[in-house]
């Protein structure tokens, strides 16, 4: 059983990306589920719906891809930044700091701040710093 279950999600659907599948199933959290609002918000991925697998509730991720013929994922980059056994918190104004490919916009960070999962933009905007949990490249 995987204790970390942000980075068995990304690896989850990293992995379906690659292998351009049209959708994957994560486990269900509330943190999964708020990373998976980002992400469909800034148009990562297709969308989503909650289901039941065995009684046990499941997130079914539809993934999105460019061209219809060559699929090609709209992300290149799917990493995890703060992890169980080292957390990574900055302020807003360091985002640029941790991660370096921010400053050269590009890409998406998701943070979790104390008004909720948001991209780095939106956490810039609300002058909102927190916890750093993935990077979208």
């Amino acid at each position: 059983m995987t204790t970390d279950l942000i980075s068995d999600m990304l690896t989850r659907i990293r992995n379906a990306s690659l292998a351009k599948h049209s959708f994957t199933q994560v486990k269900y959290n509330k943190l999964s589920l708020a990373i998976l609002r980002v992400l469909l918000a800034e148009n990562y991925i297709q969308g989503f719906t909650i289901g039941e697998k065995e009684k046990k509730p499941i997130i079914r991720v539809f993934l999105k891809y460019k061209g219809w013929w060559i699929k090609k994922s709209f992300f290149s980059t799917l990493k995890r930044i703060s992890k169980p056994g080292n957390r990574v918190f900055c302020g807003y104004k360091q985002f640029e700091k941790n991660i370096d490919v921010l400053s050269y916009q590009q890409g998406t960070a998701i943070v979790s701040t104390s008004s909720g999962v948001m991209s780095h933009l939106k956490a810039k905007k609300l002058r909102k710093g927190g916890e750093l949990l993935c990077y979208v490249g």
